[in-house]
């Protein structure tokens, strides 16, 4: 993304950083994905980062290596990958309901069966890439937009309460842990 963007998608939200948030606004159990994050990383360029990560170590992976699994009943690399598209395609519809002030509580979903019917196996490297870089720049383009005021507002998730910030926060957090899983137990690039 060039400077000029970053410069833009900066100046046009209500910045929001992980030591903004309240305790009202996330469940604790997603505070492992939130402490994976630096204090002070702001919403959108942690967002920004991720999305170079994630093309970089697709890039730099081969396709044989999308079928590795470190051990028996753990997921594949392209599993992995396909899982943090899907989880950021829910956290975003969430993050985007919970915006717009609606007070339905929105369920959960079931993370193992959703990688099962993923058919990641079916997909090539640049299907993974070209899903999540959609994904993610509509996640930016849905998080830069909104004031300060939206990025506060609250709803229920999964039996939780999120506000849209924390969402959008879990989203980076999310993708940051499962980098981690990926460089120290699937394979170094």
């Amino acid at each position: 993304m060039s400077f000029f963007i970053l410069l833009s998608v900066q100046l046009s939200t209500g910045i929001m950083r992980i030591s903004d948030l309240q305790e009202n606004e996330f469940n604790y159990f997603y505070a492992t994905y939130l402490r994976t994050l630096d204090e002070e990383d702001d919403l959108l360029m942690a967002l920004i980062q991720g999305r170079e990560w994630f093309q970089s170590f697709v890039e730099r992976i081969s396709t044989e290596q999308l079928a590795f699994k470190y051990a028996e009943g753990k997921w594949t690399i392209a599993e992995v990958l396909v899982h943090l598209v899907d989880t950021e395609r829910v956290f975003q519809y969430r993050a985007f309901r919970i915006s717009r002030n609606d007070k339905t509580p929105l369920p959960g979903f079931e993370q193992d069966d959703y990688v099962l019917e993923s058919e990641s196996d079916q997909l090539s490297k640049e299907d993974i890439l070209n899903d999540f870089l959609a994904v993610r720049d509509a996640s930016i383009n849905l998080f830069k937009n909104m004031s300060r005021n939206k990025l506060q507002q609250i709803g229920t998730a999964s039996g939780m309460p999120w506000s849209v910030a924390a969402l959008g926060l879990a989203i980076s957090g999310h993708q940051k842990h499962h980098e981690h899983i990926l460089r120290d137990r699937y394979l170094v690039v």
